[in-house]
């Protein structure tokens, strides 16, 4: 086997890449042998014996598959979290959410007869005014006899 590293360094440095990705043709090795100078080494660039190799960039099949089950709702547990309950879900949004929930379900209630309209409006502003912590308090407070 023949030792080509000053050549290999040489076209390195004309090509402004890294060693390794210096592809020398194997079937011409004996001309890649020959060249000394830089000026042989760039005419054998021109003919095409030597070439930069591209780079390589790293695979995104690992990263497809995070993608795959992060959108199956997994890898979400405690050691994947960064930052606070409250960084993850804005209060706002979490009250909002809430509410919703707890509107859509007195309005049920209303609409199937189960709440009069004077126990409807009283809850509703109980709801509005964030007595109720969750809709199950909610449904408790119902089970209850409002």
């Amino acid at each position: 086997m023949t030792d080509l590293s000053t050549q290999r360094r040489l076209a390195a440095s004309i090509l402004k890449v890294g060693v390794s990705r210096v592809y020398i043709d194997p079937e011409h090795l004996d001309d890649v042998e020959e060249a000394i100078t830089r000026d042989d080494v760039r005419s054998l660039i021109k003919m095409g014996l030597i070439e930069a190799r591209p780079t390589h960039t790293p695979s995104r099949g690992r990263k497809r598959l995070v993608h795959v089950k992060k959108s199956k709702g997994k890898r979400k547990g405690h050691g994947s979290r960064k930052g606070g309950r409250n960084v993850r879900r804005r209060i706002e949004e979490s009250w909002t959410l809430r509410v919703r929930k707890q509107r859509a379900f007195l309005r049920g209630m209303y609409k199937a007869g189960k709440v009069s309209h004077a126990d409807y409006r009283q809850l509703y502003m109980k709801i509005k005014g964030g007595v109720f912590p969750s809709l199950s308090s909610l449904k408790n407070t119902l089970a209850k006899g409002a």
